[in-house]
């Protein structure tokens, strides 16, 4: 299962670097509208390689989606830890029965004392 593993992130790699290589043109990149470049100071256009484009906007879709992710799945996390920290404090006051009531002595017959 590891080699598989290899393979395919060598095939993903490989695939990278082919359509980085193929994509080198630059573009030209606006990052507000031009009617609006005038009244911020980052507002300026820039001329990158379509692949850092490319890249970039694949790297911008995954952190947003792991973000996404990470804020939905946040209603299961806190259940899961509530529920911990019940199993937790009944596993405790079982212990503490246990002790209590049959220290060394068979089930059966601490129930019936």
């Amino acid at each position: 299962m590891r080699y598989i593993r290899y393979v395919f992130w060598a095939f993903v790699g490989l695939v990278l670097i082919v359509v980085s290589l193929a994509n080198r043109g630059p573009v030209s990149v606006n990052i507000v509208p031009e009617e609006f470049a005038g009244f911020l100071p980052f507002g300026n256009s820039y001329s990158l390689p379509l692949f850092l484009v490319i890249l970039g906007a694949v790297l911008v879709g995954l952190l947003i989606g792991f973000v996404w992710e990470y804020i939905r799945e946040f209603k299961q996390r806190s259940d899961a830890a509530k529920r911990k920290r019940e199993l937790n404090r009944l596993e405790r006051e079982v212990q503490g029965l246990r002790a209590k009531t049959g220290e060394g002595k068979d089930d059966v017959l601490a129930l019936l004392d």
